[in-house]
Parts: C-alpha cells; sequence; structure tokens
C-alpha cells in the first residue's frame, strides 16, 4: 500500500502512531530541495495546533562524556515511567563530504527497540555549531505526534549549546569527573546556560572523583548569576552505564518545569522562542535573496576584494551593496 501523500492524511497517519510517516516527514524537513520542504511544512501546518505540551530537554557535553549512553539510560527510565519519547541527536557532518555519522541509533541499542521511544539521528549539514537547521521543526512533529519528553542531543561543539539552549525548556550539561579540585576546560558561557550539571561516569574507580567534581562544580554555581532568579542551577551525579542517579537528574527536570509552569515564565519562554526563530528564518531568507539577486556574487567579489586590499571601509562597501541589492547602484553591463 502506498504511503499518502496528502498533508491531512500524513499528519492522521502520524497521529495515529505510524512512525514511518513521521520519519518521512522529517526527512522532507531536512531535505535542501525546496519541494520536499515545502511538503514537510505542510505536514507541519497541519499539526501544530497539537505542539507545545512535551517537556523539551537539551544535553551537551564535551567528546567521551557519554551523552548517548546517558540519554539512552534517562530514557529507558522515562518509558518505564510510562512516557513517549523522542530522541533527536545531532550528528557532525564531515565538511569535506557532507556525510554524517548518524551512529545513534546503533549506540542507543535498548532504546530503539522501545515502541514508546523515537530515535531519529540528523545531519547537521554544517549549520551553526553542529544544531541540525530543521531540529525545531522535527522537535515540533515529535510534539504534535504525542511524544511527552523531547531530548535534543547536540555534539558540545562552538555554538551548539547556545543554539540547543534556545529551543529547549530544559538544558543539561554533562561533564566528566576531574582529578581534585580543578575544573575541567568547559566554557564559562556553557555553564551560565545549564539548568543542571551532571558528572556523568561516577561509578568504579572514578566514584569518588565524581563526587569531588560535583562539589566543585556546585562551589562554581553559588559564583555564577543564575540566568532565572526563580531557579537555582543543581550539580548531580550520575552513572549513566549503571543507570544509577538517573531519577534524580529526571525529578530535577519535572522540578523546574512546574516551576516555571507557576511562575508563567514557562509560556513566556515559549513565545518568545517561536518569535525568535521566525527572526531566524526571515534572516536567512533575506540573506539568501541577497545572495541570489543577479550580479550580485560578482558585486560580492569586488566589495570583498576592496575590502581586504583597505581600497574601501567595510560600511562603505556594505552600503554599496545594498544600494545594489535595492537597485539604486551601478548595474553591471
Amino acid at each position: 500500500m502506498a504511503a499518502p501523500t496528502d498533508p491531512a492524511e500524513v499528519a492522521r497517519a502520524i497521529r495515529a502512531g505510524d512512525r514511518r510517516a513521521m520519519a518521512r516527514a522529517i526527512t522532507k524537513l531536512e531535505s535542501t530541495r525546496d519541494a520536499d520542504y515545502a511538503e514537510g511544512q505542510a505536514i507541519l501546518e497541519e499539526m501544530i495546533e497539537d505542539a507545545g505540551d512535551a517537556i523539551r530537554v537539551g544535553v551537551t557535553g564535551p567528546p567521551g562524556v557519554g551523552k548517548s549512553t546517558f540519554i539512552e539510560a534517562l530514557g529507558l527510565h522515562l518509558v518505564e515511567q510510562g512516557k513517549r519519547v523522542a530522541v533527536l541527536a545531532v550528528d557532525p557532518s564531515s565538511p569535506v563530504t557532507g556525510g554524517s555519522i548518524l551512529g545513534d541509533k546503533t549506540r542507543m541499542e535498548r532504546l530503539t527497540v522501545k515502541p514508546e521511544a523515537f530515535i531519529r539521528p540528523s545531519p547537521s549539514s554544517g549549520s551553526l555549531g553542529g544544531v541540525a537547521h530543521r531540529t525545531r521543526e522535527a522537535m515540533l512533529l515529535c510534539e504534535a505526534a504525542g511524544y511527552d519528553v523531547i531530548l535534543i542531543e547536540t555534539v558540545g561543539i562552538g555554538q551548539s549549546e547556545v543554539a540547543v539552549s534556545s529551543m529547549v525548556d530544559f538544558f543539561l550539561v554533562l561533564l566528566l569527573p576531574s582529578g581534585g579540585d580543578e575544573l575541567q576546560g568547559i566554557k564559562k558561557g556553557v555553564i551560565e546556560l545549564a539548568d543542571a550539571l551532571v558528572v556523568n561516569k561516577a561509578d568504579g574507580a572514578m566514584a569518588d572523583a565524581a563526587a569531588r567534581t560535583r562539589v566543585d562544580y556546585a562551589s562554581a554555581l553559588d559564583l555564577i548569576r543564575a540566568a532565572n532568579d526563580e531557579w537555582k542551577p543543581r550539580a548531580l551525579a550520575a552513572s549513566a552505564i549503571e543507570e544509577e542517579g538517573i531519577e534524580p537528574v529526571w525529578k530535577t527536570v519535572v522540578e523546574h518545569h512546574e516551576l516555571m509552569r507557576a511562575s508563567g515564565q514557562f509560556e513566556t519562554r515559549r513565545r518568545d522562542q517561536a518569535r525568535d526563530w521566525m527572526w531566524k528564518l526571515v534572516e536567512e531568507g533575506i540573506q539568501r535573496a541577497f545572495r541570489g539577486r543577479a550580479g550580485m556574487a560578482e558585486a560580492i567579489a569586488r566589495e570583498e576584494a576592496a575590502v581586504q586590499a583597505q581600497k574601501t571601509t567595510p560600511a562603505a562597501a556594505a552600503r554599496a551593496l545594498l544600494a545594489r541589492f535595492e537597485g539604486r547602484g551601478p548595474q553591471d553591463s
């Protein structure tokens, strides 16, 4: 039987629990082909009113910290509680071939087989800091499909933490145990974004080091002004591989969620995130139109060369390019 293509029919299939239909819809949303993307947007438009009820959790951390193992342990814990969980795992694409590792389904073997879980590795395709450009749309689709918790894993490189924190309700930073009281070289800005820090791999020979590291980070958090006056970020310890400490982490997420709901900040943050994303898409569209206008590529190359040779100022070059785009500047013959 052929898969439905009408957006309303696809939306009904997704609501009915057809995970293949949802996977195909996300593929269209991720597509670089305008026609496919438009189809994906039409499906999302059919379902957007059903989105918004899930708890969105971002998870980041340095390489080797065990993000996938932690996410699987948390996902299994949530499934046991009767929740449906979607994992949007953002993989780094090759800067040379554009290919993506897409290995999370093999790294989360136990969670993958659970009918209550949906795991979607997404190629980052060179977008900011490794965050997949269409992750937001995929997240909304998963919410509309009835998933209770959306877990978004980022590669933890560059500005990806900022991008993920701007689309979730709770931002979780995983850390490795360190020797003594020396804090590892994680950026202060990342810690300021965190709603909770979790020292992972708190087991075996590393258990004591993890306990000390947790105390060190708890002290560090006391010195950093919280981004939200209603919530004081926590430092926790867990062992994903032994599935220890997962319950306290989830209780922390729920406590934060209930507090934000009660204060009204949950709705405010969601509205701000949606508005900011709209303007991000507008800006991207304007830039595509700017660069795609006839003759602009040559004009941009000329002005860039002039700026680099210090024959003009960046401001003057920008004015010239904008004038050309608006039809006020000199045109190529």
